[in-house]
């Protein structure tokens, strides 16, 4: 008899791909809804086949060791990985995986929601309605700021940010990106896209929306330099990752006003939220529900399963990270 994979799972996963895991493989999960501390995912690493982490987990060199010799890949159920020390993998002859495209659209749209929120004052308006404070329709109440025929900057025109940039013009909007990679002019046709450089995009911009990775480069790409380039009237939006803007930073430009507004469902110490923060009434905070819907959530599992199945097999996982480690294997 063919022994199963041994596997550890890091948290509960949503949908039949759980089943699929406890039936093909010896597995280890961690069934309560908390992030496995440090200690524990370097004891429950060793002797495993494969892991299969979340963001939550950082799975660094210490930890990759003490998998080996039996480990073969970590399957993250992201398309960041930023939680994971690829470059140590790399060396260990460890394959990473992510779970890319499936969450682009979803992600979108709540980028989209978080804009559409804090643009027209909706999380206010539901707390004023709730308290009991509308009396009847007055001229000023609540007024917030037009969406339509506005310019919006993305920064970062991947996959996400491309998806924004789609719904934009359904908004008849001005769309500026900046990123490190520049599209080809017929791209940028299509997507009706207009490439600056970031301190023009802040100053001209009605509305920012962050979709780059997280990387040594774009760690606080947007600092107070950046804040107080944009417009007083302009708003932010994160859905990509936390570090990517100085959250203290950004307390002060929404507390003294230097920007109209944000909306933010990442974190630069996720879960915690930089002090004042959460007291601030111009800024809408969403518990990262980026790729928080139950097709999406069941399609990443599916795809983060299949990819630790094949790298426990010696297959090549379909969403590898680190390809050059089953070439120097295969």
């Amino acid at each position: 008899m063919v022994s199963k994979p041994k596997v550890l799972c890091t948290r509960v996963l949503p949908g039949p791909a759980m089943d699929r895991l406890r039936t093909e493989t010896e597995l280890t999960l961690n069934e309560e809804n908390r992030p496995l501390t440090p200690e524990e995912l370097l004891e429950l690493v060793r002797g495993k086949d494969g892991i299969l982490t979340l963001l939550t987990e950082n799975v660094t060199r210490t930890v990759l060791e003490a998998g080996r010799p039996t480990l073969k890949v970590v399957s993250n159920y992201a398309v960041g990985y930023n939680n994971i020390d690829v470059q140590a993998a790399t060396e260990l002859g460890i394959l990473v995986c992510n779970t890319p495209g499936v969450l682009t659209e979803a992600t979108a749209d709540l980028a989209w929601a978080l804009l559409m929120a804090i643009a027209r004052r909706v999380v206010e308006g539901d707390r004023f309605m709730r308290a009991g404070r509308f009396k009847g329709w007055e001229p000023g109440l609540l007024l917030g700021a037009d969406v339509f025929g506005k310019t919006l900057g993305i920064v970062g025109l991947g996959r996400i940010g491309e998806a924004v940039a789609r719904r934009a013009r359904g908004f008849s909007m001005r769309i500026l990106y900046y990123d490190a990679r520049r599209l080809e002019p017929d791209q940028e046709k299509i997507l009706g896209v207009t490439y600056v450089p970031l301190p023009q995009l802040l100053s001209e911009s009605d509305y920012i929306s962050i979709h780059t990775p997280l990387t040594p480069e774009t760690h606080h790409l947007i600092g107070e330099k950046e804040l107080r380039m944009m417009k007083p009237t302009a708003y932010l939006i994160n859905t990509s990752r936390g570090p990517v803007i100085d959250e203290a930073a950004l307390v002060r430009a929404l507390r003294e006003r230097w920007i109209a507004g944000a909306g933010l469902d990442v974190y630069e110490n996720e879960p915690a939220m930089a002090p004042g923060l959460a007291e601030l009434e111009n800024v809408v905070l969403l518990p990262h529900l980026g790729s928080a819907t139950r097709e999406t959530r069941e399609r990443m599992a599916h795809m983060a399963v299949d990819n630790l199945l094949a790298g426990v097999r010696g297959e090549r996982p379909r969403y590898l990270v680190n390809p050059e480690v089953y070439s120097r294997h295969a």
